[in-house]
């Protein structure tokens, strides 16, 4: 399974950007799909995931500003982001798992979001 993102790019603080990543190749059924982040020097973090059944998480820091959804039948996952602040600038990557035999896990290679101040 790959997953490739799309939507990154350079914005200043409060504007907004729309990520998408979409899913391809051994699918059976996609479960969780999920956004995390990494900045310089950090660990990758979580940012919001959505399970097959529309069950939703967000980390705090993104509540209220960011809403993750997903098509099934695109086997897509989107990350609207709203008022974004520098401290969002990092590389964005996303996440999807599936049962085979047993859970796998798919990673996409990332897409830096960049915001000014």
């Amino acid at each position: 399974v790959q997953l490739v993102e799309s939507g990154g790019g350079l914005v200043q603080a409060g504007g907004s950007l729309r990520l998408s990543c979409a899913a391809s190749g051994s699918i059976f059924r996609i479960n969780d799909m999920a956004w995390y982040r990494q900045a310089p020097g950090k660990q990758r973090e979580l940012v919001a995931d959505v399970s097959r059944g529309g069950v939703i998480r967000y980390a705090d820091f993104v509540k209220d500003r960011f809403t993750i959804s997903r098509d099934n039948a695109k086997n897509t996952v989107y990350l609207q982001m709203n008022s974004l602040k520098p401290e969002d600038t990092a590389i964005y990557y996303c996440y999807a798992d599936q049962l085979v035999v047993g859970i796998d896990e798919y990673w996409g290679q990332g897409t830096q979001v960049t915001v000014s101040s």
